[in-house]
């Protein structure tokens, strides 16, 4: 009887206890949560990361603060997070270059596939393919038809090797059948200095840093990557329809968070993120930047990573990428 007794009431105290810490996993946040943005402060990932922040922190009453861990492309951060404890309390803010990562680096500390739960696709971006005004061609048809007739003649530029905007463009080229050299710069201002005075004939890159270039004539606008002509530049054509129907090659950011975290944060996290994308002010200020909010569940992002990751692991095969 007392064995049964016994047995019982350490029943009893699981089940409180379990219910104790539902309870408290529904309640997050009940503390300062920490955004590790995997870059150094003032891009375009920590920007978007303090607007965020700020409205997390707004609508949760808790503190939600940025913490800056840069270096080797975002694997630092990306590291930290995926080594500290799966509480809810350390998230990582990343774009889609966490799908890229497994398949263009040799080693990494950190398995980006097991090691977190992608919690929530906060938003996508689009790429744009521009020219120096001194090219002939004014549109992608044109683009390639030059390339063609004029193989190994002409370059593109781009921020460095195997990230999102070199992947799209050489998804694009083989698409197209034609061979432009691509010419890596540290960074956007020295490859804009290049596309102005005319060094190369084409860049690659984020349409939002393209937006003032083209509205001030320093470039000429080819395509977007996204399936959709952008709100704010309705008069630059996208990829799809200039002969490459079904084409679609949008960036990402998103919230991960440390393997072991319970879904009932994951989901409240995804709920909260969702709800400030959304947010009629939130969505003025990501227009501006060319941004698009999403806000998807835990299982949409999911979703979007893996067909990501396939995606680019097979560009970067068969354009002989080579491994950083």
């Amino acid at each position: 009887m007392r064995g049964r007794l016994a047995q019982l009431s350490a029943a009893i105290l699981m089940i409180c206890a379990f219910a104790a810490s539902a309870q408290a996993q529904t309640k997050w946040p009940e503390r300062t949560v920490k955004i590790v943005v995997a870059f150094p402060a003032g891009g375009a990932v920590d920007s978007i990361a303090r607007l965020l922040a700020a409205k997390l922190q707004q609508q949760t009453g808790q503190t939600f603060i940025i913490e800056n861990k840069g270096g080797a492309g975002g694997n630092v951060g990306a590291d930290y997070v995926a080594k500290s404890p799966g509480d809810g309390y350390t998230m990582l803010i990343s774009p889609n270059g966490m799908a890229i990562a497994p398949a263009i680096y040799k080693k990494l500390n950190y398995n980006a596939d097991d090691d977190f739960i992608r919690a929530t696709m906060l938003m996508t971006t689009s790429t744009m393919v521009v020219a120096t005004p001194k090219f002939p061609a004014k549109n992608l048809q044109e683009m390639i038809a030059l390339a063609k007739a004029n193989p190994g003649k002409f370059n593109y530029g781009s921020t460095g090797v195997g990230n999102s905007l070199h992947l799209t463009m050489e998804l694009l080229l083989r698409r197209a059948g034609v061979h432009i050299q691509m010419v890596p710069f540290r960074g956007d201002a020295p490859m804009w200095q290049a596309l102005t005075r005319g060094d190369v004939e084409f860049g690659i890159t984020p349409s939002s840093a393209a937006r003032a270039q083209v509205e001030g004539g320093a470039v000429r606008a080819i395509g977007i990557s996204t399936p959709e002509r952008s709100p704010g530049m309705p008069n630059v054509p996208t990829i799809a329809e200039q002969g490459m129907p079904g084409f679609d090659s949008r960036g990402w950011m998103g919230f991960f968070l440390p393997k072991g975290t319970p879904k009932a944060i994951v989901d409240k996290l995804a709920a909260e993120s969702r709800k400030a994308v959304q947010a009629d002010d939130i969505k003025a200020r990501l227009a501006q930047m060319e941004v698009s909010p999403v806000g998807s569940t835990p299982e949409e992002f999911e979703k979007v990573y893996r067909a990501d990751r396939a995606l680019f692991e097979k560009i970067i095969k068969d354009a002989n990428i080579p491994l950083q």
